[in-house]
């Protein structure tokens, strides 16, 4: 294994100003310290999502000093631990669960660490992936088998803990209609997957046949005729849970494919936030709104868990030089998969 020494510098992707055009490879950016109870990673590969978009660009308001170092979907390996870590060892390979959180408020005494009342986002309120290092508490970090995808484990820290906290706090279950909007994104392809294996009949609204592979036979491509293909499927009863991850432009289809006392479930706006919403239509039909956001580390270890049983479809990979180029391409409207940074092949 590499050995380094204390306080060397390290090559990220950082930036003192937002906007993408200040996001700059740096190399004078001194390696993070790990405390008694933190790990330090090598960084193998980062997952490339809206929210790191959100975070240079300045719509996340960031809470760390300049210059800032973006990235909340991390897996590496461990080069060195702090004197009290018990549960991993140098050479382990891990992904790293992207939420910070106090351990003591009522949200993480009940598991919810997400909800943390003193939390926030790796890589939002602290430095993030995009590096060649980064430290994290001993807590944040779950080994992952040799077997284990990198391309998968660093889709596990949001790509795949928001959809199956969301279709769990809708309660999905067993021969429910599933509807996904967005089926194609990154969180939408994750959704499939878990819909099927909670037993779900998924019906994926996308223009991209391609998710046809991730297992779901009924697939909606025209967005004008969706209310009428889920009126024909489902026999006119409709959806029992929606998973709307897109906000406005898909938000009126949302609400009208939703049954009687049925769930939509939302964890996104990425094409607008501010919906309008009939309420004589959410009281009349007894439907139950969710927001959804991230998940608990115990669900964490399920995904990690059950990560074998589980595939991403990997559009491109950029180097962390191109950081900016791989940011760019996040909105791309030719986009099939995802995107991420291969910041050390080596390991």
């Amino acid at each position: 294994m590499l050995i380094i020494q204390p306080n060397e510098c390290m090559r990220a992707a950082a930036f003192e100003k937002y906007g993408l055009e200040n996001l700059n490879i740096r190399e004078d950016i001194k390696q993070p310290e790990p405390t008694d109870h933190d790990i330090l990673i090598r960084v193998r590969s980062a997952g490339v999502n809206p929210i790191d978009y959100f975070v240079v660009s300045g719509s996340r308001e960031i809470k760390t000093q300049s210059p800032h170092i973006p990235g909340a979907e991390i897996t590496g390996i461990v080069q060195r631990i702090g004197k009290h870590v018990t549960s991993l060892k140098e050479g382990d390979r891990v992904a790293v669960y992207s939420r910070t959180f106090d351990g003591t408020c009522d949200m993480c005494l009940n598991g919810l660490e997400m909800l943390c009342r003193n939390g926030g986002i790796v890589g939002v309120v602290t430095n993030g992936g995009f590096a060649e290092y980064i430290a994290v508490p001993e807590r944040n970090a779950f080994k992952i088998t040799d077997d284990t995808e990198w391309d998968m484990a660093a889709s596990l820290a949001v790509t795949s803990i928001t959809p199956y906290h969301a279709l769990k706090e809708a309660s999905l279950k067993l021969n429910e209609y599933l509807v996904i909007f967005g089926a194609s994104g990154n969180t939408g392809m994750m959704a499939i997957q878990f819909g099927n294996k909670m037993g779900a009949k998924v019906i994926a609204v996308s223009n991209d046949d391609w998710i046809r592979d991730f297992g779901v036979q009924n697939v909606i491509s025209d967005y004008s005729k969706v209310i009428e293909k889920v009126t024909e499927i489902t026999q006119g009863k409709m959806a029992n849970v929606v998973l709307n991850s897109l906000g406005i432009e898909t938000w009126d289809n949302s609400l009208e494919v939703v049954g009687i006392n049925g769930r939509l479930v939302t964890f996104g706006g990425l094409t607008g936030a501010d919906v309008k919403l009939n309420v004589q239509s959410l009281y009349s039909k007894q439907i139950k709104l969710i927001g959804s956001t991230g998940g608990s580390r115990k669900e964490f270890k399920d995904l990690i868990d059950m990560s074998g049983e589980l595939k991403v479809k990997v559009w491109k990979r950029f180097k962390l030089d191109n950081a900016k180029e791989a940011l760019q391409e996040i909105f791309s409207g030719e986009r099939q998969g995802r995107i991420l940074l291969d910041i050390d092949n080596s390991i």
